[in-house]
C-alpha cells in the first residue's frame, strides 16, 4: 500500500510505521488487512512515496500490485543510494533492453536508529 503523504524515510515516520497504513484503511476494512513489518520506496515517474507490503488485504484505494518477474537487486547505504540506483536502472538498459517503468527501495534496518536499502528493478515480467 502506498502511502499519500510519506516520501521519505526519517526516524519519525519509520518509528510506529504501521500505524500510517492501518489509519488509511476504512474502519469497516481494518479486519481484512494484515502488513508484513517492512517498509520501502516506490518510485515510478516523478511520483516517490513510502509503502507498506500488505500480506493480507481487501481492495482499496492506495494499493499498488508489483508484477511478478526478474528483478535486479543491489545492497547499498544511504550514502550510495542514489549512485547504485543509477548503476541499477543502466544495467537494466544496456544488458536486458528494458527501461524499468519503475524502483523498489527496501529500508533494511542495520542497527538502533541505522538502515541501508535492497534496490530493486524489474528486468522480465
Amino acid at each position: 500500500m502506498l502511502s499519500d503523504t510519506l516520501e521519505v524515510p526519517t526516524l519519525d515516520n519509520l518509528w510506529n510505521y504501521l500505524s500510517h497504513f492501518y489509519d488509511k484503511v476504512t474502519p469497516v476494512l481494518k479486519d481484512q488487512f494484515f502488513f508484513e513489518d517492512l517498509a520501502g520506496i516506490y518510485s515510478e515517474g516523478e511520483i516517490t512515496r513510502l509503502f507498506a507490503v500488505c500480506v493480507r488485504y481487501a481492495a482499496t484505494d492506495g494499493l499498488k500490485r508489483l508484477p511478478k518477474g526478474k528483478y535486479l537487486c543491489v545492497n547499498c547505504t544511504e550514502e550510495s543510494r542514489e549512485e547504485m540506483l543509477r548503476k541499477l536502472i543502466q544495467t537494466a538498459r544496456t544488458e536486458y533492453g528494458v527501461d524499468p517503468v519503475f524502483t523498489v527501495q527496501l529500508i533494511v534496518i542495520s542497527g538502533i536508529l541505522q538502515w541501508n536499502y535492497e534496490l530493486q528493478v524489474c528486468v522480465e515480467q
